[in-house]
This record gives structure tokens, C-alpha cells and sequence, in this order.
């Protein structure tokens, strides 16, 4: 056990969190809660770690192209985000194969699956299915979504590409939809993820409607960042070694404490913390153009059934979060994953607007590039057999946290700084509770 923290003294805090993405943060409201002092350091001049936001010449442009949903018990209980606007997506997605777009709804709603199917079915030959297909994929995300996530978790393991042929749907609605919804939803284009984690993504999308936050990615970090008590977080402070009572900072000397949560990416990380397992990752790349007129009124969600492309998924921002572009400008952003992620700017951008063109069917060679941003190591893997509750406490005095702990989500990062704020207060003798493993709603 720990010594008892010494709660007042202003010349050594209790603990020292490193890095102030949502897991940091998360586990360093924890820590204040029970009556900790705690100081944040983040090396970059802003919160949010991956989870940022660029502005622009008044646009504001993600860094990361994460999906929440307002069903997130995550999102709901943590301190800050009550003041959290979310803006919605359209119902469902517009999946685009064969040169033509067809919708696919949430299952959910006052009309009944079979109802809503033959109302979404445009044509008498649809490269997805008519009517009786598309009412099988809403009966079974239906039934996902009523299934007890215990239920869940107890079916077995594989790689979600190879489940998705047990699930009793026509091949064609499987790789017609099922197959570019999860690859969007999961930054996985070849579905190696665990299939569990694919069927709980599945199950948060059959329950609620795709969201962004309003004003940007960024906003998450800002609020969780303003709930804390003044003064904890301390931003262009670099860590550049840990132990269980110091860090080690580049330009700033040794800071003393009693206690240490390492908060970074997985590198980073490992990096501080020698022997910590490095996941792969799946990398993206995230792409913003602008126009003058939106290519499409609705903020839905485009996902590319064909493969033919760089482009994986694609949404007007600006139709769900108009605060995103200047007034008179349009913001499409649009996700470029697996390989086609690595392609040099500007033959990825070329390509890209092709592309785009055909997804939305517009004509997109005008279209400015404000922004690309590439991240090699954008989502750890979540391969089968995937650790959802991978373990947080190094030893006494020392944790680690972060989305490759937990689910690669916004939600298993916040989960895993609540796992790491327990056990460091268990070893200093406090009262804890102890926080239920993250499920991945959404990218």
C-alpha cells in the first residue's frame, strides 16, 4: 500500500497523470474526487491527444474521425460532458455500390422493419437487396440491440470477417453493407478485429444514431479538461521518463509525487514504460475539402460498398455541425484507411476527389483541400481474441491507460482512466469502485 497522500502539500502533488487525452483526464477527475492532488502533463500546448481539433482560416477540422453515440453510458456519466452537444447524423447510412446509392436504416423506430424495408427499397433490382433482404438486416439488428451484452460476449471469438457469414444474411447484403458499415465503425478494413467487439459496435449502432460533438473532436477534452480543478492540467510539459514517485520532464526537470498514471498512445507509452506491449494499429488517413455548394442537404453517412476507391466513408460535416466551416463554405470530410492511407498527399488527394465524386455523385474536381491529416497509428487492433480489461497497474505507484487498455474507442479510453484511477486508489488504501469494461460504440 501506499503512504497516505499528503492532500495539502503544494510542493509535491499525490499523482502525476501524463497526457491529457480523455483517459487522462478521465482518471484524473477520479483522483480529485477522492480528495487527491493531482497534476496533468500534456506536451503538446492543447488537451485532447488524438482527439483534437485544427482551426483553420475559420474552419475547424478533426485530427480523428470518431463516431460517438448519445446511448454511451460513458459519455452520460462523466463529469463535464453533460454540457456535451452532439449533432446527429441521418438515420441509418448511404451505402453507394454499383453506381448507385441505397439507404439502410436504423432499425429502430416507429415503423416496423418490414415497413420501413420495402419504403427504402427504390428499385425492383437493387445490387443490395429488395425489400425482403433489407428487412432481414433489420430484424437482426434489432435483436442485436434488445441482446444482453452478455449474451454478446459469450458467442464465440473470430475475426468479424469471418463471423459475418454465420449471421444468416445473403452474401450480398454482408459485403454490400454489413462488411463497409463495421470497416467505418472499426478503422478496419479487413475486419480482423475481434468479432465481439464488431457485434458490440453493431449493437451501439442498431440502438442510437451516429453523432458528432459540436464545435469538433476537441470539444470532449476541452469539457472533461474545465470540470477539473484550476490549475491541473499543465500543457508544453514533455515527459521523457516515469517511476512510481517521478517524472522526468524535458525542459521542466524532475516533478516528485507519489504516484504515477501514464495517460499516452500506446508508443508513447511504451516508451515510458519499457516491457509494455505494443498492439498494431490500423492507420487513417483524415481528408477535408471544401466547396461552395454541399454535394448533398443531408448529414448522412456514405460508406463505399465497392472497394474501387481510396475512400472508405464520407459525410457533409457541415449538414451536421455547421460551426465547421465559415459561413458560404461547405466541409466534406472524408476517411481513407489500410494501405490507400499511405499514398503520397498529393495522389491520394487526386484520387480521393475522383472518388468523392462518384460517392456523391457530383462533380468534385474543384474541390479544395483544406487539410489531410495521417496517422499510421490512428486505432490499435482489437484482434481475436481481444482483452477488453487489459491490465492497468504496472505495480504499486505505477498505471497505464489509454483506449489500448480497454476497446479502441473514446469510450474504452475514458474507462481505462477509471480503471487506473481505481487501482491507484486502492493501493493508496481509499475507497474505490470499481469501473465496468468499455464497449466500442462507435470509431
Amino acid at each position: 500500500m501506499l503512504s497516505s497522500p499528503a492532500r495539502h502539500n503544494t510542493d509535491r502533488t499525490d499523482v502525476i497523470v501524463v497526457g491529457a487525452g480523455v483517459a487522462g483526464l478521465a482518471a484524473a477527475r477520479r483522483l480529485t474526487d477522492a480528495g487527491l492532488g493531482v497534476t496533468v502533463l500534456e506536451a503538446a500546448p492543447y488537451v485532447g491527444g488524438r482527439m483534437s481539433t485544427d482551426r483553420v482560416d475559420g474552419f475547424r477540422l478533426d485530427r480523428t474521425a470518431h463516431f460517438l453515440t448519445p446511448s454511451s453510458a460513458e459519455l452520460r456519466r462523466t463529469p463535464g460532458l453533460e454540457k456535451l452537444a452532439l449533432r446527429p447524423l441521418s438515420h441509418g447510412v448511404l451505402v453507394r455500390q454499383g453506381g448507385r446509392s441505397q439507404r439502410f436504416a436504423e432499425p429502430r423506430g416507429a415503423r416496423g422493419p418490414l415497413t420501413a424495408a420495402r419504403a427504402l427499397a427504390s428499385a425492383a433490382r437493387s445490387p443490395l437487396g429488395g425489400a425482403l433482404d433489407q428487412a432481414r438486416v433489420a430484424s437482426f439488428l434489432n435483436r442485436l440491440a434488445a441482446m444482453p451484452t452478455d449474451r454478446v460476449l459469450a458467442r464465440p471469438e473470430v475475426p468479424a470477417a469471418q463471423a459475418l457469414g454465420a449471421r444468416g444474411l445473403p452474401s450480398r447484403t454482408v459485403e454490400g453493407f454489413l462488411r463497409p458499415l463495421l470497416a467505418a465503425l472499426l478503422s478496419d478494413p479487413e475486419l480482423i478485429t475481434s468479432s465481439r467487439c464488431a457485434d458490440l459496435a453493431l449493437q451501439a449502432f442498431a440502438r442510437s444514431r451516429l453523432s458528432v460533438p459540436a464545435g469538433g473532436a476537441s470539444t470532449v477534452p476541452e469539457l472533461m479538461a474545465e470540470a477539473l480543478p484550476p490549475g491541473t492540467v499543465r500543457t508544453g510539459v514533455r515527459a521523457v521518463s516515469a517511476s512510481t514517485t517521478s517524472v522526468e520532464t524535458a525542459e521542466h526537470g524532475r516533478l516528485a509525487c507519489r504516484a504515477v498514471v501514464v495517460a499516452t498512445g500506446a508508443r508513447a507509452a511504451a516508451e515510458l514504460l519499457p516491457g509494455l506491449r505494443l498492439p498494431d494499429f490500423h492507420p487513417t488517413t483524415v481528408l477535408h475539402h471544401t466547396t461552395d455548394a454541399p454535394p448533398m442537404a443531408e448529414p448522412a453517412l456514405v460508406v463505399d460498398a465497392d472497394r474501387q476507391g481510396p475512400v472508405s466513408h464520407t459525410v457533409v460535416a457541415t449538414a451536421a455541425d455547421r460551426s465547421r466551416a465559415p459561413r458560404g463554405r461547405t466541409l466534406v470530410t472524408s476517411v481513407v484507411l489500410g494501405g490507400a492511407a499511405r499514398e503520397p498527399l498529393s495522389t491520394l488527394d487526386k484520387a480521393a476527389r475522383v472518388h468523392l465524386g462518384e460517392l456523391y455523385g457530383a462533380q468534385a474536381d474543384g474541390w479544395q483541400l483544406v487539410a489531410a491529416h495521417h496517422d499510421p497509428e490512428a486505432v490499435p487492433a482489437m484482434r481475436a481474441p481481444h482483452d477488453r480489461r487489459r491490465p492497468v497497474r504496472v505495480l504499486a505507484g505505477l498505471y497505464v491507460c489509454g483506449d489500448h487498455r480497454d476497446t479502441s474507442s473514446v469510450q474504452g479510453a475514458i474507462v481505462s482512466g477509471g480503471r487506473a484511477a481505481a487501482a491507484a486508489l486502492r493501493d493508496f488504501g481509499l475507497p474505490h469502485a470499481e469501473t465496468p469494461a468499455a464497449l466500442p460504440t462507435a470509431a
